[in-house]
């Protein structure tokens, strides 16, 4: 049994089967690169789903990490301590916004922004005990915690989680007809991905987010957008939002904003909506821990030179105008995204997406599929124009096979 049989096989034995990881144990990772326990090297076409957009052992990130391990990692927030004023500060400039609520998780991050809307809803604009309403958009993809799946449509994600928590209105993404006619007096938010990533990269029809906050400015319901995975320099903007020029009234991070060091996300918004919160009604342990905001501290710096967002933009470019000369061949039926990300459809009959990207490995590519027959392709944002291209040649051959 090689090294990778045998970790693979213990990892099997002893532990829970809620992922189906592709068949590689990795040992160390660079920039771009991994390599596994044989010492065989990978071009990540991941990034950890966008939490490694500033690639792989980033020097400036664990520089950071490191010292501040030397002098505190945690104290509570029962205590200040003497990174939190500036993290919450430079978040909060780098989203023009007010008040930050930091968090560890994600999935944290959007259980915060939902108790949020509702307090909002109930302190501030007035909706009765009990009957706040959010719409959210069908085959969204927020987190996996109870109440997020209760508003998710897919069956993997909801079944056997029940009793399911009510208070939610689920539309179809990109219709704002409908999110008009879902929208009450009792509704207090709309939660949006600008872009939906694990339905597939599916962006919405120009001028829906436009339209989406000009909806809720009018019906004075919050406009949350779930930036977690298109946040943060990955469409070739800070957020995604800025491509139709919305802001909205509250921000949700998280994954890149630890860079792929240290867990740490965080709910971006006013004064008014944050504001909400008096001492006890919410809080984590963990949530802006001295380690987390030094890490993200240096994030926030790195990305105010502009640098990894226009990498992002030029290198999306040329990675959609060579995934789009393969449609219309067989192999590719259609390919979205933005920026430094694409969701690539294949046709069927050349494989289920899986299976490509089992191939695609084979060949020192990783990606992971979607859906079926979709593909999602996310390398971090330090990636060379060289290594890019030569992952497309591999993905090039996979499909001519």
């Amino acid at each position: 049994m090689s090294t990778t049989e045998s970790a693979i096989a213990s990892a099997e034995a002893h532990s829970a089967h809620n992922y189906h990881p592709l068949p590689i144990v990795v040992a160390s990772a660079d920039g771009a690169w991994m390599t596994d326990v044989e010492g065989r090297r990978f071009l990540d076409m991941l990034a950890g789903y966008s939490a490694l957009n500033f690639g792989h052992g980033n020097r400036r990130l664990i520089d950071a990490a490191k010292a501040q391990l030397e002098r505190v990692t945690l104290t509570s927030r029962a205590f200040y301590h003497d990174r939190f004023a500036d993290f919450c500060t430079q978040l909060a400039e780098l989203c023009g916004m007010e008040m930050v609520l930091p968090m560890n998780t994600g999935a944290e991050a959007v259980e915060t922004a939902v108790k949020t809307a509702r307090k909002w809803g109930y302190r501030v604009k007035g909706v009765p005990d009990g009957m706040a309403k959010i719409v959210v958009a069908a085959n969204n993809f927020h987190g996996r915690t109870t109440t997020i799946v209760s508003f998710s449509t897919d069956a993997e994600a909801r079944a056997d989680f029940g009793p399911y928590t009510p208070g939610f209105e689920i539309v179809p993404y990109g219709d704002l007809t409908a999110m008009d006619a879902a929208m009450t007096e009792n509704t207090v938010a709309v939660l949006l991905e600008p872009i939906q990533g694990e339905a597939g990269v599916l962006v919405p029809p120009a001028g829906y987010l436009a339209g989406v906050r000009e909806l809720t400015r009018q019906r004075n319901v919050l406009f949350i957008a779930d930036e977690i995975q298109s946040g943060l320099g990955r469409t070739g903007k800070t957020f995604a939002c800025e491509h139709e020029g919305v802001v909205p009234d509250m921000y949700v991070l998280g994954k890149a904003l630890g860079g792929g060091v240290v867990p740490v996300s965080a709910v971006v918004s006013s004064a008014e909506v944050l504001g909400v919160y008096h001492p006890g009604e919410h809080g984590s342990t963990f949530g802006g821990n001295p380690l987390a905001c030094a890490v993200a501290l240096e994030v926030i710096a790195m990305l105010r030179t502009g640098e990894f967002q226009q990498r992002a933009a030029e290198l999306g470019d040329h990675l959609h105008h060579e995934l789009g000369l393969l449609t219309g061949g067989g192999a590719v039926e259609t390919v979205r995204g933005r920026g430094l990300w694409a969701g690539v459809d294949i046709v069927p009959s050349r494989g289920t997406g899986r299976e490509i990207s089992e191939r695609l490995m084979d060949r020192g590519v990783l990606v992971k599929d979607t859906h079926g027959s979709t593909i999602r392709i996310a390398p971090p944002l330090v990636i060379s124009k060289e290594d890019l291209d030569w992952g497309l040649d591999q993905l090039r051959a996979v499909l001519a096979e």
